[in-house]
């Protein structure tokens, strides 16, 4: 059988996604994603530390580049604003076709294991937001609300927009953020000041 290495990587993404989708995710294995793939199991190994991870392999390199476009933002008056903004403006299909990441979105959920390993690299991509807001001032406790928040925002507009092949992401992450001002009461004491008692009621 021959093999080579160009291309190796997205051929075995491929691969390993066709036969996630034809014989489930369990029953597939290393080997056979890199027998699909025309590679070696030793390549696989070289570029994947387990099946799981080649459904990530983008994690990383996706939560520097955000971080980066979040620590080059001039203005961060509004850092939960921000932090959406950033997620939303991110050009999701260089991961792949909308299809792709419809169908990687299903896997993920129809897989206890991958959800655990997916909320984990939600939980690494807000780490990496609260650090940078640190780093650009502002306060802690903002820092950590705005970066947590903004990904659970950012997560079901994210969800909306896979299920929806003409509408704008953008669009629907603000429709999402406006949502939660609606749940949020608007009205509240400014910091540093009580509510006026209420009036004692009529005898």
């Amino acid at each position: 059988m021959p093999r080579w290495e160009e291309g190796s990587e997205e051929r075995m993404k491929q691969s390993a996604m066709e036969l996630f989708e034809e014989q489930g995710f369990e029953a597939t294995t290393a080997v056979q994603i890199a027998e699909r793939a025309r590679v070696t199991t030793r390549t696989f190994f070289r570029y994947f530390p387990d099946k799981e991870e080649i459904l990530f392999a983008d994690a990383d390199l996706l939560n520097a580049a955000l971080v980066r476009e979040l620590l080059r933002t001039p203005d961060l008056e509004q850092p939960l604003r921000t932090v959406v903004r950033t997620l939303a403006g991110y050009d999701w299909e260089k991961l792949g076709s909308r299809d792709l990441l419809r169908r990687r979105s299903r896997l993920i959920a129809s897989n206890p294991g991958l959800l655990e390993r997916d909320l984990i690299k939600r939980h690494q991509m807000a780490e990496g937001f609260r650090r940078a807001l640190g780093e650009r001032g502002v306060d802690p406790d903002t820092a950590e609300l705005a970066a947590s928040t903004g990904s659970q925002i950012f997560g079901t507009a994210y969800r909306k927009w896979l299920e929806s092949d003409d509408s704008d992401l953008t669009t629907i992450t603000d429709s999402v953020t406006s949502l939660l001002a609606d749940i949020v009461p608007a009205a509240r004491p400014p910091r540093g000041r009580r509510r006026a008692p209420a009036a004692p009621a009529a005898k």
